[in-house]
């Protein structure tokens, strides 16, 4: 029963605390199963991060407290980032919020191993040292991961795609990391602060992730269906974007013109779709996708082909193509 006891004071708080997270989520983006991929690469980055752990410390001679200040935050926290940056990168995290539930994730399926590792190595009795672990360093786990999620989801909307994007928030996360395991304040009171910081930082940036949410379905719906309207009437010659199509009608070859304009047609359609689908989710419907959604995405891919990258590039200025825009299309696709 003491084994029981300790097991689930230094695992259950995280584990609550990552469901709280995607049940303050009022749009539901994070799938279930992105919250089980996330944990499974959260469990295998503890078991390797122990692993060269423990292998430094053999090697070297430190001390568990040098490895735990200096050698283990930038190994932790690269690892752990390594699974939010990839998504970001694919562009399969479209706002704040996504990335700090996928993040806590992550760093859920850390703890949760790093917890099971110290309960056999540790060997303790004492369960004020597993109620420090399981509400202190396993929720600062996953709290270091969510906010490196939600800089670097921010970062690639003013950056877009570059080195400092990721790097500077991981440095900073590991900087943060280092701090806590100096144990400059007493753990408990450690713990306290924690907790009064941490879901702070993640409310805020909830409430910042649905605003942002909100303004983007209103404004780019509404351009959404006027461009799509005159695509489908076939003025475009008369519309704003007449001048640049006869451009496109001077540069490439009619058939690859009439390529281009269905390509676009068929990407307004489908962000129209997505857009629609995440208006259902936040009232509280479970929407499916349109009829034929699945025909139109193949079309869409043969199309991409027959256009090559110099058409995608040249019609890129007349779609919505950043990351947040070209996510929408994957959630629809997935």
């Amino acid at each position: 029963m003491d084994l029981i006891l300790r097991f689930a004071v230094s695992l259950v708080p995280v584990v609550l605390f990552l469901f709280t997270l995607n049940y303050l989520d009022s749009f539901r983006l994070v799938r279930p199963r992105s919250i089980a991929a996330a944990l499974i690469f959260g469990v295998a980055a503890a078991l390797v991060s122990l692993s060269i752990n423990d292998a430094i410390m053999a090697a070297t001679g430190l001390k568990r407290a040098m490895i735990s200040r200096y050698v283990a935050p930038p190994i932790e926290e690269t690892l752990k980032a390594a699974w939010v940056m990839w998504l970001i990168w694919r562009r399969r995290v479209g706002f704040m919020v996504d990335a700090a539930i996928v993040g806590f994730a992550v760093g859920t399926g850390f703890a949760l191993i790093e917890n099971t590792y110290y309960l056999r190595v540790l060997g303790t009795d004492n369960i004020g040292v597993w109620i420090v672990r399981g509400l202190g360093t396993a929720v600062m786990h996953g709290g270091m991961t969510a906010i490196y999620g939600i800089v670097a989801r921010t970062l690639v909307d003013r950056w877009g795609n570059r080195f400092l994007t990721y790097a500077s928030p991981l440095l900073a996360v590991i900087l943060a990391h280092s701090i806590y395991n100096h144990f400059i304040l007493p753990p408990i009171t450690a713990t306290i602060v924690l907790h009064l910081i941490l879901p702070t930082t993640l409310l805020l940036a909830f409430r910042a992730s649905e605003r942002a949410t909100r303004r983007w379905l209103g404004s780019q719906m509404d351009v959404d269906a006027e461009l799509l309207e005159i695509v489908q009437s076939g003025a475009v010659g008369s519309s704003r974007i007449g001048h640049y199509t006869r451009e496109m009608q001077r540069q490439f070859d009619p058939v690859l013109v009439v390529d281009m304009l269905c390509y676009m047609r068929l990407h307004l359609e489908l962000a129209i779709a997505a857009k629609g689908m995440l208006m259902m989710k936040e009232a509280g419907f479970k929407p499916s996708p349109p009829e034929g959604t699945r025909e139109k995405f193949a079309e869409l891919k043969h199309l991409e082909k027959n256009i090559g990258v110099t058409g995608l590039l040249a019609i890129k200025p007349l779609l919505h193509t950043s990351t947040r825009d070209i996510w929408q299309i994957y959630q629809l696709d997935s």
